[in-house]
């Protein structure tokens, strides 16, 4: 009698810790995107997009050092895995590829919130599903069962029928772009999926940990960060400064970047696919509604009828199956496997 209820207890903690994970991503997902658009559309002084993510960068590689230090159990044993693991040339080589990819993919994260509303970026940026999907069966050999092909069909029609007609802004008097935003994201969700993959199999082809691996991507991305600083906005960083156009809201944008996502990754593993998925559909409604609120959106038939589609088909996409869970983690960002996926991309 004893044990039952205490087993109830444990079950209801379960539950409620659960809920806690999924009101954490949701609000983490939404807010980021929709920060990110208000500062790109709403300030006067505009902030140079390649400082914020060379600091995220920075501000990623602080956090991943002081979790090393806990794995290793203190600073002289961390030294020592840094000197022997992490400068390796050969794996920092390896690891530099995803590094320019992931710089590729967050810079053009910016682009495209700077020419998409944040609803209709939540909802597109869910390409990165099937950009995964056929990474995934490119690079690691593996094979999707016939409901998941629907679903990515079925996301992929949801996301020609938000893009088809653009919603108007009302509240946003910058110029929009949408077919230059809508490139940027493509380029995002490409270079998602197939850094996503390819920093899994990394991981998979030795047993160095998951942490050295990351410092290891993190110091090639601040070095081709700073460059694309440089390349990109080098003469205006010397005139206006590297923090020119900061306000709390850009601070707080780079701060979910940084640490919405590596806590993210920590506590999804302990939620199933179909939770994820209720997740990110519940990111779009919260973008949604806050893009009606803050930029003036005005919803078309399209575009709740593909929102919908997106919604219903990452609900379809993370149903479990036999011998999927694998691919599913490769597929979700949220997954733990895929912890450096979530930091990089938030």
């Amino acid at each position: 009698m004893v044990d039952d209820g205490v087993q109830r207890m444990m079950e209801s903690a379960s539950v409620l810790f659960k809920v806690y994970c999924l009101v954490v991503m949701t609000l983490v997902a939404a807010a980021y995107t929709v920060a990110l658009r208000y500062t790109r559309t709403v300030q006067t002084d505009l902030y140079f997009s390649t400082t914020a993510v060379c600091l995220t960068e920075i501000i990623k590689l602080l956090l991943t050092l002081v979790l090393l230090v806990r794995e290793t159990g203190g600073l002289s044993r961390c030294k020592g895995v840094i000197v022997e693991q992490v400068l390796n040339p050969v794996e920092m080589l390896k690891l530099s590829v995803p590094s320019v990819v992931y710089a590729v993919q967050n810079n053009m994260a910016f682009l495209a919130l700077s020419n998409l509303d944040a609803a209709v970026f939540q909802v597109t940026y869910q390409l990165k599903i099937p950009c995964t999907a056929l990474c995934t069966v490119l690079m690691l050999n593996r094979s999707l069962s016939h409901m998941q092909w629907f679903s990515v069909s079925m996301l992929c029609v949801g996301v020609i029928l938000v893009q088809w007609k653009p919603a108007e802004l009302t509240k946003v008097q910058m110029e929009q772009n949408p077919i230059l935003g809508f490139v940027a994201i493509a380029i995002a969700v490409i270079c998602s999926g197939f850094a996503g993959v390819y920093f899994e199999k990394v991981l998979k082809s030795s047993s160095t940990s998951l942490w050295v691996r990351n410092i290891q991507m993190y110091l090639s991305g601040i070095a081709i960060t700073l460059l694309g600083v440089y390349v990109t906005d080098g003469a205006q960083v010397m005139e206006k400064g590297f923090f020119f156009g900061y306000t709390p809201w850009v601070c707080f944008v780079i701060f979910l970047a940084s640490v919405g996502g590596l806590y993210t990754s920590v506590v999804v593993k302990y939620t199933d696919n179909i939770m994820k998925g209720f997740s990110a559909a519940a990111a779009i409604v919260l973008s949604t509604i806050a893009s009606v609120l803050l930029f003036g959106l005005q919803l078309t038939v399209t575009f709740l009828s593909g929102a919908l589609l997106v919604c219903v088909s990452i609900y379809l996409y993370g149903l479990p199956k036999q011998d999927t869970s694998t691919l599913s983690r490769a597929s979700d960002p949220g997954s733990a496997s895929k912890e450096k996926l979530l930091i990089a991309s938030a």
